[in-house]
Order: C-alpha cells, then sequence, then structure tokens
C-alpha cells in the first residue's frame, strides 16, 4: 500500500477495456480506486456534498463497494461514461431529472479541489467540436488538407471539383446502430455527382483526401509521447484491425511542439492525435481524440502506455 490513501476516480463505462488495464495497473501500486459510471446514478450511486463560507467541496460519492472523499480525490480519469437516464419517469419529468444529475453530480464531479483531471470533462467537450479543433490544429502549426463544413449542396460540389479526390466523415459519431449493433461510420469518398439536395438537411464535413502512404497514431500521456505508424493500406484504418502492422517512430521537434500548444490550448494534459503520413514524409493533421483509445497498439509494439498513464494519475497534480 503507498502512504498517499487518496483515491483516484475512474469514471467510465462497464465495458472498457482500457481502463480496465489502467485499473488494474493502479491496484497492483496499491492505488486506492474508485471506479463508477454517472449512468448508474441513482440506482446504484449516490453523491453528497457540502460547501459553505471558505470551505471546499466536502462531502462523498458512493458505490456499493466504494466510498470517495470528494476532498481527497488524487485525480480523475473520465473516459466514456454513459449518460444519465431515468425511464422510469415520464419524458418531461425525465427531462427535468437529467438536468438536475447533469448539472447537480455532473458539477461536483468537475470541480473536486486539488484534483488532477485527463482529462477535464468540460475540456472534453470543448475539444470534441470538429470545426473547433481545426481550428486550434491550425493555429498550433500543424499542416491540414483542405476542409469544407457545409449544409449548401453548390458548395459542397464546387469544393469537390476543386480538391478532388474528397472524402466526407462525420463530425460527431453519436451511437450508431445497425440490427442492434454499435458501427463505426465509415469515412468514404465522395464525388461531386453524389452530391444531391439531402446535404441541406445538416452540416457535413467535406476534406480533400491525402496521398498517404500510412496512418500514425500519437498519444500523449502527461510529458511522454507515444507515436505509432498503422500500416494498412486502407482509406480509413478503423474498418479492419487485422490489416494492421504497427511500428513505433519518433515525433518529428515541430510536431511535438504543435501538438504541445494544441493540448495547451484545450487545456487537456491526454490526447490521441490521428495523422497522415505523406511519401515524402509530411505529417497531415486529421483530429486529435481527448478520450482517444491507445491500450490495443501496447501489446504489439511493447510501449508502456498503461504505466504512463498510470504515472500520471499516481501522481496527482504534483506530476504535473
Amino acid at each position: 500500500m503507498t502512504s498517499d490513501d487518496r483515491p483516484v476516480l475512474v469514471v467510465t463505462n462497464l465495458d472498457d477495456p482500457t481502463a480496465d488495464f489502467v485499473i488494474a495497473e493502479l491496484h497492483d501500486r496499491g492505488v486506492p480506486v474508485v471506479r463508477f459510471d454517472s449512468g448508474d446514478f441513482p440506482a446504484t450511486l449516490s453523491c453528497s456534498a457540502a460547501i459553505g463560507g471558505t470551505d471546499r467541496w466536502r462531502g462523498s460519492v458512493q458505490t456499493p463497494s466504494r466510498r470517495a472523499d470528494l476532498g481527497a480525490v488524487r485525480s480523475l480519469y473520465y473516459r466514456r461514461p454513459s449518460g444519465f437516464a431515468f425511464p422510469h419517469l415520464d419524458k418531461q419529468d425525465e427531462r427535468f431529472a437529467v438536468a438536475q444529475a447533469r448539472y447537480g453530480l455532473g458539477g461536483i464531479l468537475t470541480s473536486l479541489p486539488g484534483c488532477l483531471y485527463v482529462n477535464h470533462p468540460n475540456r472534453i467537450g470543448d475539444a470534441e467540436y470538429k470545426p473547433a479543433g481545426l481550428a486550434a490544429a491550425a493555429a498550433a502549426g500543424f499542416t491540414l488538407t483542405p476542409t469544407l463544413i457545409t449544409n449548401v449542396p453548390d458548395d459542397a460540389r464546387a469544393f469537390i471539383r476543386a480538391h478532388g479526390p474528397v472524402i466526407f466523415k462525420p463530425i460527431s459519431v453519436p451511437l450508431y446502430l445497425v440490427d442492434g449493433k454499435a458501427q463505426t461510420v465509415p469515412v468514404t469518398e465522395v464525388t461531386a455527382d453524389e452530391i444531391d439536395d439531402s446535404v441541406s438537411g445538416t452540416m457535413h464535413l467535406f476534406q480533400k483526401r491525402v496521398d498517404k502512404v500510412a496512418d500514425i497514431r500519437v498519444t500523449v500521456i502527461g510529458e511522454q509521447i507515444f507515436a505509432v505508424r498503422i500500416d494498412s493500406g486502407l482509406l480509413d484504418w478503423r474498418t479492419d484491425y487485422g490489416t494492421h502492422t504497427y511500428t513505433p517512430l519518433a515525433t518529428p521537434p515541430a510536431v511535438e511542439r504543435s501538438m504541445r500548444a494544441y493540448l495547451k490550448h484545450f487545456g487537456l494534459v491526454f490526447g490521441a492525435f490521428d495523422f497522415a503520413l505523406t511519401d515524402c514524409g509530411e505529417w497531415i493533421f486529421i483530429e486529435c481524440n481527448p478520450s482517444g483509445q491507445w491500450a490495443w497498439m501496447e501489446p504489439p509494439t511493447g510501449l508502456p502506455m498503461t504505466a504512463a498513464l498510470a504515472d500520471l494519475l499516481e501522481g496527482g497534480l504534483r506530476g504535473q
């Protein structure tokens, strides 16, 4: 057991292998962990907090097997919790209850004293806006491919004719079910002739297709950087992990400086950056996921990403 008995909170859904690896590492180190899904509230999760005068939050959050003192949380690992839901209520009462839970419990969890957030939920929310991410990437000095976000069909056609070949990809990816199973919405190439009036129904993102030789995923964990080249031959490498070959590689200093500037802009201590690698060695920025996956790359590369994240959470604000 470590001499520091302050717990690490892990807020995520039940099925999260990435969080499982980190929790196992923390347990092996004797670091106390309290894991819960905010979607468990109020069935198996409860919270009570008080504040007044110059006090900070006092109280606790409790699960059936764990209790955490809100004033003594060293760090909070915010992954991918399910949303609040009150299915036993009618729609109007459910909307009210969800709002109270989000701004009540959620508000407490985002204002814990002396807590290191990996990452802070509000900062995650800011960074998940893809247009904001692209603007921040440009300001940070990354090289971007021409991009159009529009609901005007004629503008989409003109962009494709000017920059083709062009790909379409979602601006955000909520839960998308096909025959009851969660699906990845793949990146697809699109021609001007395929653009019809349905584009006017909502916003769409179009990008000039990068003539790439490979993809690169760079996982930044605190001060540590883990870059992996992904060779797949696919337009969207997420569609078939069985085709991948992984090779660790060094990050160019200019790219590292831009990543640091990007993370600082959003107030993040963790980020999963995606790049397209051209045949001349240029790294083209695609996106940064503030809650991105990384654990599947650790076994084939031997990169100690689990240990790095456990180090960050164990150290808390002292590690910053």
